[in-house]
């Protein structure tokens, strides 16, 4: 594809400079095209302090997808690394499975082979000029790989992947204890195929089992789910034929189910409630439902204790009364939508999708975005 940035979409942009680089590969299976490429761009504004654009960008990684969706989603970086630290100016990027977890043949376990960058968290040095004497420098010449990434020294393995087994991790979020102020704690919101939306803490090389665990169960090769079985560890998965020992997966810390009486059909993104508008919620970790509009909470002092290496140890959840969905489907109405319900559809929702996200502002307030009737709402509690 190769293709770059039109001139003249963006007033300000000056395209001289910008070149395209080489795609990273992924395994090629005959008869499979590439559906499209995803491509991070750096942008450079040399007048920080107007409304508009006036600058250059910069191509740092194209990658090519087999699937028509989830792509990379989410990029972050720890926000209490400073100067000096080993994650200073250190990306971290949520990259979905590109659909493959559900197709049969060698593409379905995309997400547990490290020689492909799908269904992984990466880390990455975005900028050339960081960490030069710790890390060593991408085959494109755009970034940087550190060199305490956890498959750097394992042969045929992509040195970007920090985290692997995956479907979809799609939001990521950071916590950090006021009592621990200079440690950060990363969760990934992880839509899943079968059974179960997941929550999980992210860690240095740990594997999350995708395509062959969901939530607390083991799936098969049909997508059928199960118990997990009494060895619980899977194959160390390095390309589509070669092996490398085992490993015992890394199970969620949250989760719901596809039922309508406990859970939803896609979990959406959250946070670490910081505000004061809502005492009750100080420090619990707040999500949704993507397709339901249902909004959980958790509190983070289970949530961390149910990172204890035992698969079933999950914090229990507790869902606000925010009748979102009737407050939604009263303003699709009202803004002219045509008949009794959202667009869209879900197998837990029905008919009508609420298509939630949550965003944050600088003060830790929380706010409900809902794609169905186009609109945002503060989150407040009622008294």
């Amino acid at each position: 594809m190769l293709v770059p940035p039109k001139a003249g979409v963006v007033p300000g942009l000056n395209l001289a400079g910008y070149t395209t680089t080489p795609a990273l590969p992924t395994p090629l299976i005959p008869n499979v095209m590439f559906a499209r490429e995803m491509v991070i761009v750096e942008w450079t504004d040399r007048q920080i302090a107007n409304t508009t654009f006036e600058g250059t960008a910069r191509e740092v990684l194209r990658m090519q997808l087999p699937g028509l969706f989830h792509p990379l989603n989410e990029i972050t970086f720890n926000p209490v690394a400073r100067p000096g630290d080993p994650d200073w100016r250190v990306m971290y990027l949520g990259v979905g499975d590109s659909g493959t977890g559900e197709r049969p043949g060698p593409m379905r376990l995309h997400a547990q082979r490290l020689d492909t960058l799908h269904g992984k968290i990466l880390r990455i040095i975005p900028m050339l000029s960081e960490h030069a004497s710790t890390s060593t420098v991408s085959e494109n010449g755009r970034y940087r790989i550190p060199n305490d990434n956890p498959f750097v020294s394992v042969e045929g393995a992509r040195k970007e992947i920090w985290a692997l087994g995956l479907r979809n991790p799609h939001r990521l979020t950071w916590y950090v204890d006021p009592a621990r102020p200079r440690e950060a704690v990363l969760l990934a919101f992880n839509i899943g195929l079968v059974s179960w939306e997941t929550v999980m803490i992210i860690k240095k090389g740990a594997n999350y089992g995708y395509p062959l665990r969901e939530g607390t169960q083991s799936m098969s090769a049909t997508n059928g789910m199960g118990p997990l079985p009494a060895d619980d560890t899977i194959p160390v998965q390095i390309s589509d034929t070669v092996t490398r020992g085992t490993v015992k997966p890394t199970y969620p810390v949250a989760a719901y189910p596809h039922t309508p009486a406990a859970g939803g059909d896609a979990i959406a993104n959250g946070f670490v409630y910081r505000g004061k508008r809502i005492p009750a919620l100080q420090g619990a970790l707040v999500f949704g439902d993507i397709t339901t509009g249902r909004i959980w909470y958790a509190h983070m002092k289970e949530v961390l204790a149910a990172d204890d290496g035992n698969p079933l140890s999950l914090a229990p959840l507790h869902e606000l009364g925010t009748r979102l969905r009737a407050l939604s489907e009263e303003t699709f109405r009202r803004r002219g939508g045509q008949g009794d319900n959202l667009p869209g559809f879900g197998a837990v929702a029905g008919r009508g999708r609420v298509d939630i996200r949550l965003a944050e502002d600088n003060d830790g307030e929380l706010y409900v975005l809902t794609k169905g009737d186009g609109m945002i709402r503060e989150l407040r509690s009622v008294r």
